[in-house]
């Protein structure tokens, strides 16, 4: 073999870990790319969850400010067990 063939050869192999280094490379990005938007997609949702509940919570102090008998526990009946 002569050195230039041998050179050829070194290069090629190179050549050949580069590009299964960006095949791989490649993989990795889109693998925590669709991770990524799955993570988006459900803190939109976990913040539409919230936004829910604060909005339902609001209604029910809401509720229990105008109506202040239904707020008293003196005025609950007792319970079963009495």
């Amino acid at each position: 073999m002569q050195a230039g063939d041998r050179i050829s050869q070194v290069l090629e192999d190179r050549i050949a870990e580069l590009e299964s280094r960006l095949a791989f490379q490649e993989h990795a990005i889109n693998t925590l790319s669709d991770a990524l938007a799955a993570a988006r997609d459900e803190e939109a949702r976990n913040a539409l969850m919230l936004h829910r509940a604060l909005e339902e919570l609001r209604q029910l102090r809401l509720t229990m400010s105008s109506s202040p008998l239904s707020a008293d526990p003196a005025s609950e009946p007792p319970p079963p067990h009495y």
